[in-house]
């Protein structure tokens, strides 16, 4: 086996700048601590970049090219541990181009993280999640109910499972991103990949506001004649959603003027809640 992932032609152009090692040790570093660092502001953007860091090394020799490239890996980002790898080796494959003097731009390789991670996050949650988890721990309760040792390693097959398809689709991802990377360089559809990239992330940014950001009012005015005003049948006369839909809309107008301090949008989101929930506004 060769040290590095594809052969060399003559002009050296598509020769790899990564070894196999490298490779694997960004794999390793992901698997690790995907779920470490998670936090309310960036999810697994911490993990993400501690995965790049053996690649973004290898890639960016001079200090200023390293540092960039470490800070554009810090943006917000959210997928399954497991499926989601494929991006990961997609990402690697942009920056290696990226390395060799390929016009990419930054904001190509955002927007491929943001338009992707959802859709994969959703497939593994399904796949692994809902699938994969309950059959193989349900096989480990029966064996451990007639008392057999056999029920306390079982749970590893699950382990073992998702790292071995997280690391092929992470190396699947390398191998085709390479080459959907070029035939984009030499088509010149880098500005057609952005804003595909971007109108992907866009909806699925809309999906996940309207799934997870939940807000009722739950207050009742008492009119004449023993009628009852429901002001949340009101609201949803308007617009079903329509208050989650003014808060996500106000949050982006926040981090768009006033800056991206998550760390304020938090406290001042639990602030109004507590308060809401305390006067029985919400």
């Amino acid at each position: 086996m060769t040290d590095t992932l594809n052969n060399v032609d003559n002009s050296g152009k598509n020769k790899s700048l990564l070894s196999k090692k490298d490779i694997n040790k960004s794999y390793l570093r992901w698997y690790l601590a995907c779920e470490v660092s998670s936090s309310f502001e960036r999810m697994q953007s911490l993990a993400f970049c501690y995965s790049m860091i053996p690649i973004l090394k290898k890639l960016y020799k001079k200090k200023e090219e390293l540092s960039k490239a470490l800070s554009r890996h810090l943006n917000f980002f959210n997928t399954q541990g497991t499926w989601g790898t494929i991006v990961h080796g997609i990402t690697i494959a942009m920056e290696e181009q990226k390395a060799k003097g390929e016009d990419i731009p930054d904001t190509a390789i955002t927007g491929i993280k943001t338009g992707l991670m959802g859709p994969f996050a959703g497939i593994g949650d399904t796949l692994d999640w809902g699938t994969l988890k309950p059959i193989v721990f349900a096989l480990a309760v029966s064996f451990g109910m007639t008392g057999s040792v056999a029920g306390a390693f079982i749970p590893f097959v699950f382990m073992v499972i998702t790292m071995a398809v997280g690391y092929w689709l992470w190396n699947l991802g390398y191998s085709l991103g390479r080459d959907s990377v070029k035939s984009i360089l030499e088509a010149g559809w880098i500005q057609e990949l952005i804003t595909g990239a971007s109108i992907l992330g866009l909806f699925m940014m809309g999906a996940l506001s309207a799934n997870f950001v939940k807000l009722d009012i739950p207050v009742v005015l008492n009119m004449a004649e023993g009628n009852e005003l429901v002001i949340q049948e009101i609201l949803d006369s308007i617009a079903p959603g329509i208050l989650p839909l003014v808060v996500v809309f106000a949050i982006h107008w926040y981090l768009k003027n006033k800056g991206q301090d998550f760390g304020k949008i938090v406290l001042f989101l639990l602030a109004i809640s507590l308060l809401g929930s305390f006067v029985g506004l919400f």
